[in-house]
This record gives C-alpha cells, structure tokens and sequence, in this order.
C-alpha cells in the first residue's frame, strides 16, 4: 500500500464531488434557512476548522495532542479583552492578535512538549492545557469560572458580526481558505517532510532533516489555526468561559478527525460536521418507556466511534475511497 493510499492523501473522486456539493449546499443554506439553523451551521463550521488545525498535528505530523483547546480559548479570551463593552472590536486588528496570541502560546507549549514523544508527548500537552485551564479559571482577572461577555460582536469594513449572515460567510471563507491551505501544505516539502517524521522519525534526521524544528512550526501553526476557530466561536456565541480550554473541547476536536478520517484535512472537515450532526441527532432521541435516550447521547456517541475504529478504520473517508484502491 502506499502511502499518500494510506492515509487517503489523494482524495477519490467521490469525495471531490462531495465536497463541491458540500460547497454549493453551504452558500445557499442562510438563504433556506432559519437563524437558529445559520447559526448551528456556522458553528459547525467553526468546529471544523478547530478538527483541521488538529489534523495538522495528529493526521499530517503523527503528533496526538490533548491540550489543543487551549489555543482555541485563549484566542476567544483575546476578543473578549479586545472588545470594549459599549463597542465592538475591528477584526481587523483583534483577529490576527487573536491568532497571534495562540500561535505564541503555542510556540511556548511546544518548545518543551515537541521534545517528548508518544504517550509523554501526549500527558505533557494535557498537563500544559491544564495548567493554561486554571489560570483562567481562578483568577478573577480573568473572568475567573464566570468567562467574559463579548457584548457587541467585530465589526470592521462594512462587515458586522451582529449580522447572522454576515458572520456565517465570514466563517464559510475562513473554512474554505484554511482548507485550501493545509490541502496546498500537505503537498508542498514542508508537508511531505511532517509526513516522513510522521512515518518515520529516525530516517527523517539521517536524511538531514531537523525533525525538532519542523514538529515546532507545524505544533504553532495549529495552535495559530485552533486560534481562528476560537476567535470565530467567541465573536458568534458572544462568550467565553474557561472551559473551552478544557480537555473535553480537545477530546471533541480528536473524535472528530478520528470520525472524518486523519491525515488528508477533508476527512477533519467532514468528521467534524458529521460529529456535530450525529451528536444533534443523538440528543434529540425520545424516551423509551423510562429510558430517556436522549439523556444518554454520550453512550451512543461512545458506540459511534468504537464502531467507526472497528469497522472503518480510515473514518468515515474510507467508506467513500473505491474497494480497489484500499486493496492495493
């Protein structure tokens, strides 16, 4: 099997098509839609650039992180700081502070954590998190476990984030760009080199490659990539709170790239709207005599991964890859 096979590098036809469609469904959907659903989707969209920005590290470089929430956080933080109460901020300037400020983090983290490696590597991005977790959340400075309201959401050349529509193509460009960006990294040489470390570590260094430095830009610039996701999700829900940097949010963002399917960025994408689709639909199950279904949406969803490990274990982008190819 090959590689770029393997981890479904090279999207099949199917999926080209699906995702055109996908497209084409996005930019009419606030045209059919009610608010409540613009708003759902757009946050599905949001989600959906958080699971890229993970995919990076976990699919792309083989790095499994589970404190990527806290650059997703810390960048809704900065909006909230940013933003006066009587006034909204420019995205202008508080969207790439914002990014900024994750990526820095980021940078920070990972000059440490991009020194360990397998189940260390894993616990040390967790302690990190925790750690960026509790700073804000004992500290009244900082919202404390409160949060802090955005009050009035960006606005900048013409484009008010007050406006539903406004804020959901805004977030549908952000989502098509920084796929076409990570699609546009994974084949240049940076990209195949986070692929050879991924594959194999040692033989990368022997073949001159400096494995650290490249771990470190491709760890920042997820965190820069969670960043935006976490600057869209505060400018949309109008809040913040500590918890978006809690090991749930990260533990989402990794179901999802495992439901999708790592290392090609379009199984993130559609892991992540399918993640979102499924959990709706498992929250809105009736009772069942005294069973409330619903109620228990975290068992099904539970059920739901184990089965897409078990059965597909390429995630859901397998099931549309041609039986001939995956035999190869």
């Amino acid at each position: 099997m090959s590689t770029p096979q393997g981890h479904l590098e090279t999207l099949p036809r199917s999926v080209h098509l699906l995702l055109v469609l996908g497209l084409i469904a996005l930019l009419a959907f606030p045209f059919a839609g009610q608010d409540f659903y613009t708003q759902m989707v757009t946050r599905m969209m949001i989600l959906a650039i958080f699971a890229m920005s993970l995919d990076l590290l976990q699919g792309i470089t083989g790095l499994v992180s589970l404190g990527h929430a806290a650059y997703f956080g810390v960048a809704g933080y900065v909006l909230a700081f940013l933003s006066p109460a009587d006034a909204g901020a420019s995205w202008l300037t508080s969207l790439p502070l914002a990014v900024l400020a994750s990526a820095l983090l980021a940078l920070t983290i990972g000059f440490f954590v991009v020194r360990t490696q397998g189940i260390y590597f894993i616990m040390v991005t967790m302690a990190f998190a925790q750690m960026v977790y509790f700073l804000f959340f004992d500290n009244k400075a900082l919202g404390g476990s409160d949060g802090l309201y955005v009050n009035v959401r960006p606005a900048a050349l013409g484009l008010d984030f007050e406006n539903k529509q406004v804020m959901y193509f805004f977030t549908l460009a952000c989502l098509v760009l920084t796929y076409a960006f990570l699609r546009r990294l994974l084949w240049s040489p940076f990209g195949r080199t986070l692929n050879g470390i991924r594959l194999n570590e040692h033989r990368t260094q022997a073949l001159g490659y400096a494995s650290f430095s490249y771990k470190l830009t491709a760890f920042t610039l997820a965190g820069a990539l969670a960043g935006l996701a976490g600057y869209l999700w505060a400018a949309q829900s109008g809040y913040v709170n500590p918890e978006l940097m809690g090991f749930h949010m990260s533990a989402h963002a990794i179901m999802m790239v495992i439901l999708g399917g790592m290392g090609n960025v379009a199984g993130a994408l559609i892991g992540a709207f399918g993640f979102e689709l499924f959990l709706h639909f498992f929250k809105d199950l009736p009772k069942v005599g005294e069973f409330d279904l619903g109620k228990h949406w975290q068992l099904w969803m539970g059920t739901l991964i184990v089965l897409v490990v078990v059965v597909a274990p390429q995630g859901l982008m397998g099931l549309l890859r041609p039986r001939s190819s995956q035999d190869d």
